[in-house]
C-alpha cells in the first residue's frame, strides 16, 4: 500500500483535530469554520487512508454520535518532516575531521539504506526490481513513478527527497545514486536532476547492454 501523501490542507486538519483530541463534526467545523459538507468529504478521506478514526458515542438517552481522533498512523505523518534534523546532522558529518571516520560512517548509513531496501527487492528481472523499489520508496513517503517502456526502464522522483540537503552539497545525488545501483544490481545513472532545474529526478540503467527490461 503507497503511503498517503499528505497536503496542506490535510496536515492542517489534522493537527487541528490533534489539538483537539477527540472532536465531533461540529466541534471540528467551529475550529476551521468551513461547512460540514466540507469536514465530511475530507474526514472520509482521511478515514479510508486510516489517518483518523471514527466511534461511536452513546450519552445517556440522547442520540448517539461520531467522534474523531487521529490514529497512530495519522500522528507518524505528522511527525514526517525530518529536513532540518536531516540537513543539521548531514553537514556535522561533513564536518569531522577524520577522513576515515567519515568515511566509514557515511559507508554504515549507506549499507542500512540498502539492506533496508533490498528485503523487498529481489525479482528476476531488472524491471520487477525496478517495480519493487518504486513500491518500496513509495510505502517511504516518496512521490515516484515508473516508466517501463522499452529498452530501458526510468524511475522518476517527482520531488527530490534530499533537495535542501543537496543544495549545500551536491554529493548527496551520488550517495542516492549508489544506494539504488546496490539495491537494484545494475549500474544506474541520473539523466535529470532537480538539482539542475530540471523538474524531477530520473534514474536509468546505463546502456550497456545488460539493462534491458527482461536481464
Amino acid at each position: 500500500m503507497v503511503k498517503p501523501q499528505l497536503d496542506s490542507n490535510d496536515r492542517e486538519f489534522l493537527e487541528t483535530l490533534q489539538r483537539l483530541n477527540i472532536a465531533t463534526i461540529q466541534q471540528i467545523c467551529s475550529e476551521l469554520g468551513v461547512t460540514a459538507t466540507a469536514i465530511r468529504q475530507r474526514l472520509n478521506r482521511l478515514l479510508a487512508a486510516a489517518l483518523v478514526s471514527r466511534e461511536i458515542v452513546r450519552i445517556g438517552r440522547g442520540r448517539p454520535h461520531h467522534v474523531y481522533k487521529v490514529t497512530e498512523a495519522g500522528l507518524r505523518d505528522l511527525g514526517d518532516n525530518y529536513a532540518d534534523l536531516a540537513m543539521v546532522m548531514w553537514s556535522q558529518l561533513k564536518n569531522i575531521e577524520d577522513e576515515s571516520v567519515k568515511k566509514q560512517i557515511v559507508e554504515n548509513i549507506r549499507q542500512t539504506f540498502i539492506e533496508r531496501y533490498k528485503k523487498s527487492v529481489n525479482g528476476s528481472t531488472l524491471l520487477d526490481r525496478f517495480k519493487q523499489l518504486k513500491d518500496v520508496l513509495g510505502d517511504r513517503g516518496y512521490d515516484v513513478e515508473l516508466r517501463s517502456e522499452e529498452p530501458f526502464p526510468i524511475l522518476r522522483e517527482n520531488n527530490c527527497p534530499f533537495y535542501e540537503i543537496a543544495s549545500v552539497d551536491p554529493s548527496i545525488c551520488e550517495f542516492e545514486l549508489s544506494i539504488i545501483e546496490e539495491v537494484l544490481g545494475e549500474s544506474v545513472e541520473l539523466t535529470q536532476c532537480c538539482l539542475d532545474g530540471d523538474g524531477c529526478c530520473e534514474f536509468q540503467p546505463v546502456e550497456t547492454g545488460s539493462g534491458s527490461i527482461d536481464s
